[in-house]
């Protein structure tokens, strides 16, 4: 059982983003990003999607960086990994965050 990270590289509303995932489980997941106060609108439904800024203490609190080919590779092999059509979007209503 682990969480894992990658890169932040991808931009989005002046931030760069990564993916947070686990191995194991969605519930695991879920309970990790509640304990570093990570809102539920960045879950995509088999991932979380985590700004820059958050990427440090995700990996302080043990969250293990990888590649996003191991993201997937992982998602896959766990069977977490679900159809774009069946992943969260990000809402209209989100504010734009200012860093």
């Amino acid at each position: 059982m682990a969480i894992l990270i990658d890169t932040a590289m991808w931009p989005w509303r002046d931030w760069l983003w990564c993916h947070m995932i686990s191995d194991t489980s969605v519930d695991e997941l879920k309970e990790f990003a509640e304990k570093l106060g990570i809102p539920e609108r960045g879950f995509q439904g088999d991932h979380f999607d985590i700004p820059e800024h958050m990427r440090d203490v995700a990996i302080a609190h043990g969250a293990t960086v990888v590649t996003t080919r191991e993201i997937l590779q992982a998602l896959y092999s766990a069977g977490m990994r679900l159809k774009p059509a069946q992943r969260h979007g990000r809402p209209a209503d989100v504010p734009i965050h200012q860093p």
